[in-house]
């Protein structure tokens, strides 16, 4: 058993960095093997030592100017090597998701969806469904697929609360593209079902459609039984009333039934019948949406039931406060100062040494 005052006190991520150290050594070494044989160079045949600056233009630096250069380099260098290990203190204990409880949410966005039969709009009641979802979710992994004619990826299968929250406000019926009409739920589950395939086939693993069932494709049942054989379940959402509504258009006004000899616009009803059977051949649950938290918490209920044991959602990770930043921090602060420009000493300096020389 770990002790937890001790795994909360200062170590290093990566200490094997701190080898770098030895390199200190031999430049040490390389610096006073330099500055003996400086002091021993030919040069020094041609002039005495306090002469050779004004033979060459240059002169050698002093023994603790030297060091000093030296002294800074190490201090520079040691502080990198610092930043590089990884000091840390402070954790905090995060426990990990519940590999067996999956749901990737499938929103409808076709046009249908605008409908007002429900208040603000079917999308709208879609987006207050999925929010609440997200709020009251306690042991679900959650994705997202919003699809129309084909299908979009707004979040793989993720824990990120956040993430999936940020995504709430932008799902309109824009994200379809306005040239193709009608929803393909077929194509959703397609896509659907290779997120899916990666996750354990012992795992609980489901799917919730959200939608008005206004669906024209022939096989669907048998495509949702298929995916029950695999061991993905289908749940479903109803949106809208079976009383229905008229279809907004994306220019303005409402669709209208090119069937239709008087043109009256396109009217859309819930298809609870379509979604039941799409629930029942994908051995999952269906309910109408409303108000209520009733529907939410059923299927999240039926989405949390895993074939794993309960003690793997126990298991537990550290997540470690880093402090790298620290060694940084000091690192720019010494390097300021060599930034430093004097352009009006300098420029000073230039105007005197031409006075002179004139």
């Amino acid at each position: 058993m770990t002790n937890p005052i001790v795994d909360q006190v200062f170590h290093f991520e990566q200490p094997f960095w701190f080898l770098g150290l030895l390199v200190i050594l031999p430049v040490a070494f390389w610096l006073m093997r330099s500055a003996a044989r400086a002091a021993r160079g030919p040069i020094h045949r041609y002039a005495d030592p306090h002469l050779l600056p004004h033979l060459s233009g240059t002169r050698d630096l002093r023994t603790t100017e030297r060091w000093g250069r030296f002294l800074r380099w190490s201090l520079l260098w040691t502080l990198l090597l610092t930043a590089m290990a990884g000091p840390r203190w402070d954790s905090t204990d995060v426990r990990l998701f519940h590999p067996g409880n999956n749901l990737l949410v499938l929103l409808d966005i076709s046009r249908s969806m605008l409908a007002q039969d429900v208040s603000p709009s079917r999308l709208g009641r879609a987006r207050q469904e999925l929010q609440d979802l997200i709020a009251r979710d306690q042991q679900v992994r959650l994705g997202l697929i919003v699809f129309a004619s084909t299908p979009h990826v707004l979040s793989p299968i993720t824990e990120d609360i956040g993430s999936l929250l940020n995504t709430l406000p932008a799902l309109s019926a824009d994200l379809a593209s306005p040239n193709l009409q009608g929803s393909s739920l077929t194509r959703a589950l397609d896509r659907a079902e290779s997120l899916l395939a990666g996750l354990p086939e012992d795992s609980a693993r489901a799917i919730l459609l959200i939608s008005d069932g206004d669906f024209d494709e022939p096989g669907l049942t048998e495509r949702v039984a298929r995916l029950a054989e695999k061991g993905v379940r289908l749940h479903a959402l109803g949106m809208g009333t079976t009383d229905g509504a008229s279809v907004p258009a994306p220019q303005g006004g409402f669709i209208l039934d090119p069937a239709d000899p008087d043109r009256q616009p396109v009217r859309s009803r819930l298809n609870e019948a379509q979604l039941e059977a799409l629930a029942q051949f994908g051995g999952g649950l269906y309910r109408r949406a409303d108000y209520r938290d009733a529907d939410t918490d059923a299927i999240l209920k039926a989405a949390a039931v895993s074939r794993l044991p309960p003690e793997a959602s126990d298991t537990r990770t550290r997540i470690w406060n880093e402090r790298y930043w620290l060694p940084v921090l000091l690192v720019a602060g010494l390097l300021l100062p060599r930034f430093r420009r004097l352009p009006r000493r300098q420029g000073a300096r230039r105007q005197t040494r031409g006075d002179l020389s004139s």
